[in-house]
């Protein structure tokens, strides 16, 4: 693919910035920025940021078309990390003349990075894109986990035309479909309908309160390590310290916590691409969410240099497993605790039409869901995924 024929590329000066007076330990000097006139190995790299200023299916925030490069001015000010990572900022994409070949464009280009094992970073433009992004893993006949950190569902209904707050619907009528499991972190109860509640219920997919996630944010690790894509709406975090977006309220996240999501993704093993949007620098106060958005990038970055490998189960001495007998499973529940990083996953049996177990879906957890097993009940997290692989 040429690549040269697809992006505009990102002032390496981000708007004046001498590289002659920035330490060669801040990211501006350690990122390779694309130059069409000199073409690199896509293959040596490992992460690719991409810019979409597409903003035109938004829902009342078509400034956040101009997100891309105000997030960098504040990325490539941050200093590296303790280990090397090949990172190539492809520039922006050049938007189509409609949405739709905007879309088009940006799943051919995930699609040939995730080809090539090359993570990319999605710096939005629009939420919808998420849309395109999904798209990427059906052009590789990729099936997909989801997870959305955002206040909303974003679902829509078969008949809207696709939108930033109404993309989800799209997902799941998509034939072929390979949207296997959909997990919402930080949605606010009073900005989602009850229908669109029982919807999700309906589809056994995963759905968080944002104060229950806050009480314990350790149990989001499970949650993103099960994803192949995440994508971060910032009116998932709170407006005092996100002030840069229409959409967020007083309550969500805080700054901190979004970064440690952030993380958790990174770290992940599974995870293969990675996405923010919704910001609009028009309504940004000092910088205030730029900075936060370029420490969220950071902490991903930062979470993909510590990944481990510990999801393959090629050697089962580097696990300790758990058989505990519970009511209404239909066998002894199976865990894994890996001795290398303390992370946790139960079997999960896929049943075949003559009622017999063909083969066991590893399915990230927590100690919590082995507590629950010993107190003889079953998460339900394992029972949504049950229903799910044997619907």
């Amino acid at each position: 693919m040429d690549l040269s024929l697809y992006f505009k590329a990102v002032d390496a000066t981000l708007g004046g910035v001498e590289r002659d007076i920035v330490s060669d330990q801040q990211l501006l000097s350690r990122v390779l920025f694309y130059n069409p006139e000199e073409p690199i190995n896509i293959q040596e790299a490992q992460l690719a940021i991409i810019g979409v200023p597409e903003a035109r299916n938004s829902y009342r925030n078509e400034s956040c078309a101009m997100a891309p490069d105000e997030i960098r001015r504040q990325f490539y000010q941050l200093y590296r990390w303790k280990s090397d990572v090949r990172i190539v900022d492809l520039g922006n994409l050049v938007v189509g003349e409609t949405v739709e070949d905007t879309y088009a464009v940006l799943a051919d280009i995930i699609a040939y990075l995730l080809e090539n094992s090359v993570l990319p970073i999605i710096l939005g433009g629009s939420n919808d894109l998420a849309f395109a992004n999904y798209r990427a893993y059906e052009k590789i006949e990729k099936v997909v986990n989801l997870v959305s950190v955002d206040s909303t569902f974003d679902l829509g209904n078969e008949t809207q035309p696709i939108r930033s707050d109404a993309y989800l619907n799209k997902m799941i009528l998509q034939q072929p479909n390979y949207l296997l499991n959909y997990a919402n972190i930080g949605y606010q109860v009073y900005m989602n309908s009850p229908a669109d509640l029982k919807m999700m219920e309906d589809l056994f997919f995963e759905t968080y309160r944002v104060g229950t996630m806050r009480k314990d944010l350790e149990e989001v690790e499970p949650i993103v390590r099960n994803a192949d894509m995440v994508t971060i709406d910032i009116s998932a975090v709170r407006r005092p310290d996100a002030p840069g977006c229409p959409h967020n309220s007083a309550n969500g996240f805080y700054g901190e916590e979004i970064c440690q999501i952030a993380k958790y993704a990174g770290v992940s093993d599974k995870l293969t691409s990675f996405g923010i949007y919704e910001y609009d620098p028009t309504m940004d106060y000092g910088n205030q969410t730029s900075q936060l958005i370029s420490h969220i990038i950071w902490y991903f970055v930062e979470g993909f240099l510590n990944r481990q490998q510990d999801d393959r189960f090629r050697d089962k001495e580097a696990y300790r497993q758990y058989s505990i007998a519970v009511s209404g499973a239909l066998d002894e529940m199976v865990f894994y605790c890996s001795r290398k990083t303390g992370r946790w996953w139960v079997l999960v049996p896929i049943i075949s039409k003559d009622k017999n177990v063909t083969r066991s879906y590893y399915l990230p957890c927590s100690k919590r869901d082995y507590d629950l097993a010993c107190e003889d009940r079953i998460s339900d997290r394992w029972w949504r995924t049950y229903h799910k692989l044997n619907h």
